[in-house]
């Protein structure tokens, strides 16, 4: 340094603009943001089920679709003994199907949104074949969030 060059000096306020977050400015962020999250994550949190719900019934149609499929080419559904595998393998037990389409009907069977297997009977009391995710309980039966989705009555929630 040269006895020609001023000494310059940076000097900080506690009001100047150098300064950071305070403590309590920082707290009160915090809070807001708890807050909102209080409000929301609720709210997101209820709509899981609806969402996994849907996902059932979009699964339950596509497996529908396949068995559609699969009856064109065969004349008949799988059995209940030959199960939804029917859809991926060819069956190796009761009728075994002459015009069965070599891949499949489905890449793999979707487990339910709960990680469940569907249940398939073919057939059925209420038509020529059942599909049935037992829901969030994974029971028979329920009620609300815990009621079966059936290919039969899909359109009733």
């Amino acid at each position: 340094m040269t006895h020609d060059q001023p000494v310059r000096r940076v000097t900080t306020s506690s009001h100047g603009g150098e300064g950071g977050f305070t403590f309590i400015e920082i707290m009160v962020v915090v809070a807001i943001l708890a807050i909102l999250a209080a409000l929301v994550v609720p709210r997101v949190m209820g709509r899981t089920d609806d969402a996994k719900r849907t996902a059932a019934k979009v699964q339950i149609r596509n497996i529908e679709g396949a068995l559609q499929l699969y009856k064109l080419d065969t004349s008949m559904y799988p059995t209940t003994d030959q199960g939804l595998k029917a859809l991926i393998e060819k069956p190796t037990v009761g009728v075994i199907p002459k015009n069965w389409k070599a891949g499949g009907y489905l890449d793999k069977v979707p487990l339910d949104p709960w990680g469940t297997p569907y249940k398939y009977m073919s057939p059925s009391l209420k038509g020529d074949y059942e599909i049935i995710s037992l829901g969030v309980d994974g029971e028979p039966g329920g009620e609300g969030k815990n009621a079966d989705i059936m290919n039969w009555n899909l359109d009733k929630d």
